[in-house]
């Protein structure tokens, strides 16, 4: 992927979904109307971290390239050159996979 011209704020972070399963476990293929909006995908710029009452900056615990898996409803979505991209608060974020 080329260079994301995209900054996110404080501790917010830019997700690059997973494409949705077009097929079951079974093989049947999935029309785009039936197939799940997916909660996992790839972290492709992360914020410079949350501002604390002390004037510091909060480390944020995930970084670019991290693939996470996130709520169903967080964030916003939005477009960037043409592909589809999350922006989540840290918070939204439930898990890193290993």
């Amino acid at each position: 992927m080329a260079k994301l011209n995209l900054r996110p704020l404080d501790d917010r972070v830019v997700v690059q979904p997973e494409d949705a399963e077009e097929t079951t476990a079974g093989g049947i293929v999935l029309p785009d109307s039936a197939q799940e909006k997916p909660q996992r995908g790839k972290i492709v710029a992360v914020g410079p971290g949350k501002l604390m009452d002390s004037g510091n900056r909060g480390e944020l615990s995930v970084a670019v390239g991290d693939t996470v898996i996130y709520g169903k409803y967080g964030g916003s979505n939005i477009e960037v050159d043409g592909q589809e991209m999350k922006i989540l608060r840290e918070s939204d974020i439930l898990a890193k996979v290993l």
